[in-house]
């Protein structure tokens, strides 16, 4: 049972919600949901240009709250449990330009 549904429409959306800092793979997911800290999830998830969705199991390791600083959005950063080298090498591989980019991301 897929507990979320993200669609990254954009590599820029895809950008700012990926999270290189949690080993080994994480994502952000924008949602007004409440969730806790060691939550697990299943996510479901399509990448830009991408016709099929992607799926993974993750546990909530970062929590966005309303009124977040820097006007970041409400939502949870997920770390990716199953099968994270797969899903790091796909979202790594779009992002190769971006990963070096100071803009700012969902969470930092």
């Amino acid at each position: 049972m897929v507990d979320l549904v993200v669609n990254f429409d954009t590599l820029h959306q895809l950008y700012r919600a990926y999270m290189p800092f949690i080993k080994p793979a994480g994502l952000f997911v924008t949602t007004s949901e409440s969730h806790y800290l060691g939550q697990p999830l299943t996510i479901a998830y399509r990448l830009p240009g991408a016709t099929t969705t992607n799926e993974f199991r993750g546990v909530v390791v970062w929590i966005n709250p309303l009124g977040a600083s820097g006007g970041r959005p409400v939502g949870i950063g997920i770390k990716i449990v199953s099968e994270p080298d797969s899903h790091k090498h796909h979202i790594e591989k779009l992002l190769s330009r971006e990963l070096a980019s100071g803009d700012l991301t969902c969470t930092m």
